[in-house]
């Protein structure tokens, strides 16, 4: 299928050439759409959220890692990159506890709830710790590289962040929203500074559509009905 092969390989080289040493890549662009999508979908509980989600990491995974794939765009971010890995991994499981309520009445496929103390308890300690550990990991991975300490902070937070949002979403903690505006409040501005402009703008549009998702499920977790303990529905699994 040689006409395939040439329109991935035009899709993957295509790029808004912006000044000499400066180019957008369209797969930017489109991935961010994608994400875009899947969290119109996720606002609607609807399990179509998940593979739209990983359609656009596989996409965002090839423009964050930049110059160490050959990408004239700059500065390969690491944790952005990787985040789109875990991402994958953490959205097939969203994807599966979700279609396990696909049949619940009015076709939601989660009821929304805040995390319980002892839930709290036990990602938040565990998100810290891994904050910090990943700050070490990839300074090492990235030593050489001309940026400031931090980089790696920053990065180390979006790239943790992020799993623990993505993991809260698929239980249906409202806490996800909170977390995902947490991740964009540094991750706009790290974006803007390595001139990842499509990203940056379409994460700050992003952060008004999580307040508006945060809202909305806070007022559903409020009047919605929980799920019992011993239902077969997607809350009874681990």
């Amino acid at each position: 299928m040689h006409w395939l092969d040439t329109l991935l390989t035009s899709f993957y080289d295509a790029k808004w050439q912006v000044t000499d040493n400066q180019a957008i890549y369209y797969r930017e662009i489109v991935g961010n759409a994608f994400g875009l999508g899947s969290a119109l979908f996720g606002l609607r509980r609807n399990a179509w959220a998940w593979p739209v989600g990983i359609v656009g990491n596989v996409l965002l995974f090839t423009v964050f890692l930049g110059q160490a794939l050959g990408n004239d765009q700059g500065t390969p971010l690491y944790g952005q990159a990787s985040r789109q890995v875990f991402f994958i991994a953490t959205s097939v499981y969203g994807w599966w506890r979700w279609r396990q309520n696909r049949h619940a009445p009015g076709g939601a496929a989660v009821t929304p709830r805040w995390a319980t103390r002892a839930q709290r308890a036990v990602f938040i300690p565990l998100a810290l710790a891994a904050v910090i550990l990943c700050f070490y990991v990839f300074r090492a991975v990235g030593a050489g590289f001309p940026v400031p300490w931090w980089y790696y902070l920053a990065d180390s937070w979006i790239f943790v962040g992020s799993i623990l949002a993505t993991y809260a979403m698929a239980r249906g903690w409202v806490d996800f929203w909170l977390c995902w505006l947490a991740v964009d409040l540094i991750g706009v501005p790290e974006l803007l500074h390595f001139r990842y402009y499509p990203s940056a703008i379409l994460y700050a549009v992003y952060a008004g559509f999580v307040v508006w998702g945060f809202v909305v499920w806070l007022r559903i977790s409020r009047t919605a009905q929980p799920q019992r303990v011993d239902s077969p529905t997607m809350e009874t699994v681990a």
